[in-house]
């Protein structure tokens, strides 16, 4: 029996967020640090999959690291941490409305920003 039939489909690329990334299990501080960065991680990838365009991707990554060095701080400073990530999601949604392999990026940074506002 098949379950998903794929022939007559022509792929020319694709591009899949990593399955490492588990936002939905983070329930501390410490947690959301590890999935930010491996977020940072995943947006260094696309880059260089070619999923994100050079200038895009290193923006993004920078926000994201930014974002983690904002957090690991003894006391973070909670608008700094949303503002990073803010820009981050805000730089791969511009090519995510063209770019359809990048909408699994923007969902996880969303995803990311709803945690630091109820964590920190």
């Amino acid at each position: 029996m098949t379950v998903f039939d794929q022939r007559g489909q022509h792929v020319t690329y694709q591009y899949n967020i990593a399955g490492a990334i588990d936002l939905e299990g983070v329930g501390s501080r410490a947690e959301l640090i590890e999935q930010l960065e491996k977020l940072q991680a995943e947006l260094a990838r696309a880059t260089r999959e070619g999923a994100l365009e050079e200038d895009v991707g290193i923006d993004a990554e920078a926000e994201v690291k930014k974002a983690v060095a904002q957090a690991q701080k003894p006391e973070p400073d909670k608008g700094k941490l949303l503002g990073y990530l803010n820009r981050a999601k805000e730089t791969v949604t511009e090519v995510a409305t063209t770019v359809t392999a990048t909408t699994g990026l923007v969902v996880a940074l969303q995803k990311a920003i709803e945690l630091a506002q109820k964590l920190f």
